[in-house]
């Protein structure tokens, strides 16, 4: 990677933080590039990575735990900027001959620090420059004695050690979390460390990773022909148009409608991608075979298996019929990247692996193109506005592949897809049209397989139930439910009893996950 680019580079160790991740987002839109590795990374990689600072992510260790990760020695080898956050900090005071023990008081949330001498002079970006702030903590070890060659730099409400400095290197420690929006300022102190203790200089930009990914996929793919498999959803949309850029008419797409979307969705895609980007799309009907091989199943999982599989099957028989067709694009995105790789790390405690990352292109003998790899979702978003996709495209909530197959619970019947996809046209329509809908981080309706008895003018009638879902969440690991206005949750439930013939009592669930899940399959 000897592109201007990826120049400055900023590495992340992981030690198995929940918000790892967030620390490589909060480094990106600091404006320089930065990956994600294994804290066991080899000195050899890690000196051919040359970054111009590191990141020793937090943990659910204590340093004296016997299984305990360790500080990797080559670290400090590379003669960088070094930030050790929460557990990062506990391993660079250990290392420097300092002490780390349980907390008497241990803090989970928000607290307050004060710079030391009323400043917190040296701080990355001014942090703590007003003397005081509001940070988020999560730790029950603590630094009891500031290392040999080290300074403090701040103290929380409760004593603790909050900061602290190498009085000649450039290594930082801090107990609480600045890459978490809950951290005042957080984000500041992250672009402080990125930019002026590390030089990095702001050249990851949405403009630059699409100048630098249209290149590339031209110098890749030279003449040959492309196929991507186009869901309708934000990561394969931007891969469609950030190659129609680059490669124009040797892209084309196969949308496959598995009679599992929402309402309209078919001819929304075909007239955003066809009709207004001129992306060439070959749309598939395929609801026929999709209904008939899920017929009598009600399992979640088989039914996944079932949906995944037929559509390989499908887009398998659309592409032998492209001739020239050398390279496979996928929508593949950084979170997969790592998620797939986190099995090599054992460091995450979740590990899950991705239809798009591997297997696919080897059936197929074609070449893998992956233009959104090194992407977050936020920042796919980012660059699909830049491209010119239209923002309710890009900002949609997210749809589950197998999509209305696992919101109809049961067997899938095409009479269940048809009143699901009309409630749930209602229930968001409603949503957009009140503002709440970009207050909500997913929201859906979901298909009952029970009847209740209900009065429907003079007579009375039997009919299907739908259950609405509305959450809150900054990471889907954890979601809480919304509170709906009660007046909006009405005007929801009349129109869909009233305009979908077939459903006459509608329910809103109110689960956090956990102990649910935000999809109910």
């Amino acid at each position: 990677m000897d592109d201007l680019l990826h120049a400055q580079k900023i590495l992340v160790l992981d030690y198995g933080s929940q918000y790892t991740q967030l620390i490589a987002r909060r480094v990106r839109e600091s404006g320089a590039y930065c990956e994600i590795h294994s804290w066991r990374m080899e000195p050899a990689e890690m000196r051919a990575f040359a970054p111009k600072g590191i990141i020793l992510s937090g943990g659910h260790h204590s340093v004296y735990d016997a299984d305990a990760p360790m500080l990797n020695e080559a670290v400090l080898a590379q003669g960088v900027p070094v930030l050790g956050i929460c557990y990062g900090m506990h391993l660079l005071a250990r290392h420097f001959g300092g002490e780390v023990a349980p907390s008497a008081t241990r803090e989970y949330g928000h607290a307050m620090v004060q710079g030391v001498g009323g400043k917190g002079h040296g701080l990355p970006g001014g942090f703590l420059s007003s003397g005081a702030g509001q940070v988020w903590m999560s730790h029950g070890d603590h630094v009891t004695r500031v290392p040999f060659g080290f300074r403090a730099l701040a103290n929380s409400d409760n004593g603790i050690l909050a900061a602290m400095e190498h009085e000649e290197m450039a290594v930082f420690g801090v107990q609480f979390h600045p890459e978490v929006n809950h951290t005042v300022d957080g984000e500041k102190f992250v672009r402080g460390f990125v930019q002026e203790v590390c030089g990095c200089s702001g050249l990851w930009t949405a403009g630059n990773v699409i100048e630098h990914e249209v290149a590339l996929a031209r110098a890749r793919v030279g003449s040959d022909r492309v196929i991507l498999g186009l869901s309708g959803g934000v990561d394969s949309a931007v891969t469609a148009v950030l190659l129609h850029r680059a490669i124009g008419d040797q892209l084309t797409c196969v949308f496959v409608d598995n009679g599992l979307l929402r309402l309209n969705e078919g001819e929304e895609v075909m007239a955003t991608f066809a009709s207004h980007l001129g992306v060439k799309v070959i749309r598939v009907d395929a609801e026929e075979r999709f209904l008939t091989r899920l017929a009598g199943v009600s399992d979640p999982e088989q039914k996944r298996k079932i949906i995944g599989h037929t559509f390989i099957e499908v887009f398998e028989e659309e592409a032998n019929k492209i001739d020239g067709a050398r390279w496979l694009a996928q929508g593949t995105i950084y979170p997969d990247v790592i998620e797939s790789a986190g099995a090599k790390t054992k460091t995450a405690a979740n590990i899950k692996s991705h239809h798009n990352v591997g297997g696919l292109p080897e059936r197929m003998g074609l070449q893998l193109l992956e233009p959104l790899r090194e992407l977050f979702k936020d920042e796919v978003r980012t660059v699909g506005l830049e491209l010119g996709l239209p923002a309710r495209m890009i900002f949609r909530h997210p749809f589950p592949g197998p999509g209305l197959g696992v919101r109809i619970l049961g067997e899938v019947k095409k009479e269940y897809a048809d009143l699901l996809r009309r409630a749930d046209a209602i229930y968001l329509e409603e949503l957009y049209s009140t503002g709440h809908y970009d207050k909500i981080s997913q929201a859906f309706a979901v298909f009952l397989p029970v009847k209740s008895v209900g009065v429907m003018g003079d007579g009375r009638s039997y009919d299907y139930v739908v259950a609405l879902r509305a959450v809150e969440t900054r990471d889907f690991m954890t979601a809480a439910w919304y509170p709906m206005p009660h007046d909006l949750l009405s005007r929801i439930a009349n129109r869909i009893i009233n305009e979908v013939k077939g459903i006459n009592r509608v329910v809103y669930d109110i689960t956090s996950k956990p102990p649910g899940t935000i999809e109910w399959e």
